[in-house]
């Protein structure tokens, strides 16, 4: 029989995997909302940071977060060089940069896969920490302090990444670059380079969700198949480009997942990130937060 127990468990860790998913989504949130690229290849880069965070927790005894700031500036450049191919390639060239970049961005999921299983193989992987098989007594339920770890972090990046956009002065040029390019131009700014920035940074972030990735749970090569869906929908129901809305989006899924989970079994999960993208699109295709 469910309980009102077994629901404020079920609430409750589906508020720390939201924040989880707001972490592994902010980063599309940059790249998808604002700048208007069809990065599909999100889940693959979130996938490879956490094989890199694994390599140097393996081979170097380092905690896993401190592993993922490690890589971070690796990723920031690497977003920059697959902004620069992509916009060459496909967005200077006109109108159907969209689907062309759809094909191109799957084109290095793909490879991104390939290559991890030929390094690691097929097996899943995981991180050694401290706080790692650890839980902490909350009421009856006993909560993971992994998943402690994790929402404190994924909450922290969210918020940061929030202040970064609406503070600083880059910030609020790349949100000026997805609202009107033009008028930023003729304010003598150079809108490639500001979303090839902004592309590193969105990047950049999977550094710390790639860590968090791997510290909830194993990874293994094939699963950015798994978050392609989840992700994409908290974009969406947030709205493009906003970072308190992907929050807020994140949290809804989380809830909304653990609470099936509880009910009816871990096979209806993953149908739920299609449903209620599905949902909002029919009710409020702007998103939750969207104009």
């Amino acid at each position: 029989m469910f309980s009102m127990d077994l629901l404020l468990g079920a609430v409750v860790l589906g508020v720390l995997l939201g924040c989880f998913y707001a972490a592994v989504s902010v980063g599309l949130s940059v790249a998808f909302g604002l700048l208007d690229v069809p990065h599909v290849a999100h889940p693959a880069f979130l996938v490879l940071a956490s094989y890199g965070v694994f390599q140097l927790n393996e081979s170097y005894d380092i905690d896993p977060l401190l592993a993922g700031l490690a890589i971070t500036p690796l990723f920031f450049l690497f977003g920059l060089l697959a902004y620069r191919v992509y916009y060459e390639t496909f967005e200077r060239r006109g109108s159907d940069a969209g689907v062309r970049g759809i094909a191109f961005f799957f084109g290095i999921a793909f490879i991104i896969e390939v290559l991890i299983i030929l390094q690691f193989g097929v097996d899943q992987r995981s991180v050694s920490a401290t706080y790692i098989g650890k839980s902490w007594r909350f009421g009856e339920f006993r909560i993971p302090i992994r998943q402690l770890v994790a929402f404190a972090v994924a909450l922290a990046l969210t918020v940061l990444l929030a202040m970064y956009l609406s503070k600083t002065f880059m910030g609020r040029a790349i949100r000026a670059v997805a609202q009107d390019e033009e008028a930023l131009r003729l304010m003598g700014a150079n809108p490639v380079r500001i979303k090839q920035f902004a592309f590193g940074i969105a990047t950049a972030v999977l550094g710390i969700a790639g860590a968090l990735l791997i510290i909830v749970a194993p990874v293994e090569p094939t699963l950015d198949r798994a978050y392609i869906g989840r992700t994409f929908c908290v974009v969406v129901m947030a709205g493009l480009g906003s970072i308190s809305g992907t929050l807020i989006a994140a949290i809804i899924l989380g809830v909304a997942e653990s609470i099936v989970l509880t009910l009816f079994g871990a096979s209806w999960a993953p149908a739920i990130s299609f449903a209620m993208l599905l949902g909002v699109l029919a009710v409020r295709p702007q998103g939750l937060l969207g104009r």
